[in-house]
């Protein structure tokens, strides 16, 4: 029996993502597709803290990152909707369909295992934000932000629910708006950006490791396939024109993203570091240390950055969850679907959101769980990205939509890089 779906928005015939087909001109930001809100999630709290926390402890010196991460972040997550595109599938879907289940098993579970990790750090810092601004008890404030974010993305319908998480991705100019007001050595972000000056130390590679495993995350991966199959009504659309849309929104919003973290490390490098303030364990504690310093605007714009970022992240957490789960498993999956036409899959939601509300309740140290689930993040990364290469590759997947060399050498490289910094971690001097 055909499935009955929540009413979508009318689709042209000329692409899956009509409001993708044209970049330019007045309402483009009605325009864009899943690439900015997948962008735009990078950069979480969690994300944020762990920014902060390096231009605060090392100053400009890893600015040069932004410009490297950025090809690597762009090929893999271009591949991951190139995927979606042309099999009309979800990337756990592709992959128990191509590989061993054991591959499949092992990149869900630690997916899923960090992603929740990641969410009770999320709502830890959202939680202690609420607190700077309303006399309530945090763990209080964890628990209504869980069932708010929980909730919407259960019962509101997903062409509805993503023309919010649009929106949101403006609080990501907040972070924009305290680099202009922050007073930076425009000097040395020039040699930050162009000089890669690396001393070979575990605080070094750890900082590396840290950056990277925020930046290229599992989680967005999941997203950005389900995202581009939610948004064709799950029919494979394979037209050029489309390929060469796809590509131009996923880089403008993985340049967003990257570009987010140029602006943290920047602005946290300017004001924190430059007054000897190195030791940043969360971002709130960066919005409050940056007040007296930058003024009580640039402290209130970038405490209120963090919880839009993390009414943002958060879903997209939870939601990147419930696909791999449900997909792996042979679920129904959508967010189009009522919750009573993809009970499992829902369930993942609420199950994956109340795991983390206990993991801030029974008084595991988010900040921990933050460096947890960055661990993970950067141990899962480069498996799951050798397996996307490797699919990327396979013209009986995707004919000749096949991985061009450029797409396939970035990808490659990357997963090689980050599977070796915990190698050079492990062999480096303390």
């Amino acid at each position: 029996m055909t499935e009955e779906i929540r009413s979508k928005p009318s689709h042209s015939d000329n692409g899956h993502h009509p409001v993708r087909s044209q970049i330019r001109g007045v309402g483009y930001f009605s325009r864009i597709g899943p690439g900015i809100v997948t962008g735009a999630a990078d950069d979480d709290p969690s994300g944020i803290g762990t920014y902060s926390q390096v231009g605060a402890q090392f100053g400009y010196r890893f600015l040069w990152a932004a410009p490297v991460l950025l090809p690597f972040a762009f090929a893999i997550q271009e591949t991951c909707a190139r995927i979606a595109l042309v099999t009309g599938q979800g990337l756990a879907r592709v992959i128990k369909r191509r590989m061993p289940n054991w591959v499949l098993i092992l990149t869900v579970f630690l997916v899923a295992l960090a992603n929740t990790v990641n969410i009770a750090a999320d709502l830890s810092s959202m939680a202690a934000v609420v607190a700077m601004f309303i006399p309530i008890s945090q763990l209080f404030a964890v628990v209504i932000i869980a069932l708010l974010v929980g909730a919407a993305e259960i019962l509101i319908p997903y062409h509805q629910y993503a023309r919010v998480l649009r929106w949101l991705c403006l609080s990501l100019l907040s972070y924009v708006a305290v680099l202009v007001v922050a007073k930076v050595d425009w000097h040395q972000v020039f040699t930050g950006l162009t000089h890669i000056d690396i001393s070979w130390n575990k605080f070094d590679i750890a900082a590396i490791i840290a950056i990277a495993g925020t930046t290229i995350s599992p989680y967005l991966f999941f997203w950005q396939a389900a995202e581009e199959f939610e948004e064709s009504g799950q029919a494979p659309d394979t037209s050029q024109s489309h390929i060469q849309a796809m590509r131009g929104d996923v880089l403008v919003g993985m340049f967003s993203g990257v570009f987010v973290m140029f602006a943290i490390m920047t602005t946290t490098a300017a004001t924190l570091n430059t007054k000897g303030i190195t030791d940043i364990t969360s971002p709130e504690q960066a919005a409050m240390a940056l007040a007296p310093i930058a003024g009580n605007a640039a402290g209130i714009i970038f405490a209120l950055g963090i919880l839009g970022t993390g009414l943002l992240a958060v879903p997209v957490l939870a939601g990147s969850t419930a696909y791999a789960v449900s997909e792996a498993m042979g679920w129904r999956e959508s967010l189009e679907r009522k919750p009573s036409q993809a009970k499992q899959f829902y369930g993942v939601i609420a199950i994956s959101m109340a795991i983390a509300v206990a993991l801030n309740l029974v008084g595991i140290n988010p900040m921990r769980s933050l460096v947890v689930a960055a661990l993970l993040n950067g141990l899962t990364a480069p498996i799951l990205m050798f397996i996307i290469w490797w699919l990327a590759r396979d013209k009986q997947l995707l004919g000749e939509h096949a991985s061009p060399w450029w797409s396939s050498l970035l990808v490659c490289v990357g997963a090689i890089a980050m599977a070796a910094l915990p190698i050079l971690w492990l062999f480096a001097p303390a």
